[in-house]
């Protein structure tokens, strides 16, 4: 069972505007680049549904979740339930992801906090993927390349 209090946090500090970083979140293209390379499929309006496809340590997934919250340039919340985990698609495992922007003397902080891990193990792996990504959201931010 998931455990609602166990959250995953993690930020950084990207030198850009909110706006090139909203960009970055809301852009298939640009996360396919920071997000191992998954294929991401959603309009990002509140009740839509996401997907996430690809491949993970050498095997196929597709993740799948619903926008819960929008509001531009400030804040990203959906939920998230990946087959991978071994559990059953049920809400109980389900995580929320939220995602926030603030301004920073011209730059954007960026906090990313993950909700139900199921302990501390989970909790701090979770942590470590969402740095990874952060880094390359960053990257791709600041140093925007073309597949």
């Amino acid at each position: 069972m998931q455990n609602e209090n166990l959250v995953a946090a993690v930020s950084t500090t990207v030198d850009a505007p909110s706006t090139e970083v909203w960009e970055a979140l809301i852009t298939p293209e640009k996360i396919r680049r920071y997000m191992f390379g998954a294929t991401v499929s959603s309009s990002f309006e509140v009740g839509s549904a996401i997907t996430w496809q690809g491949e993970w340590k050498g095997k196929p997934f597709e993740d799948k979740g619903r926008i819960l919250k929008v509001e531009p340039r400030r804040l990203l919340s959906y939920s998230h339930y990946s087959p991978l985990s071994g559990l059953r698609d049920a809400p109980e495992n389900y995580h929320t992801v939220t995602i926030e922007l603030s301004d920073e003397r011209g730059a954007t902080r960026v906090s990313i906090k993950q909700d139900h891990n199921p302990n501390e193990e989970a909790r701090r792996h979770s942590e470590q993927n969402w740095q990874t990504v952060l880094d390359g959201l960053k990257e791709e931010v600041t140093h925007p390349r073309t597949l």
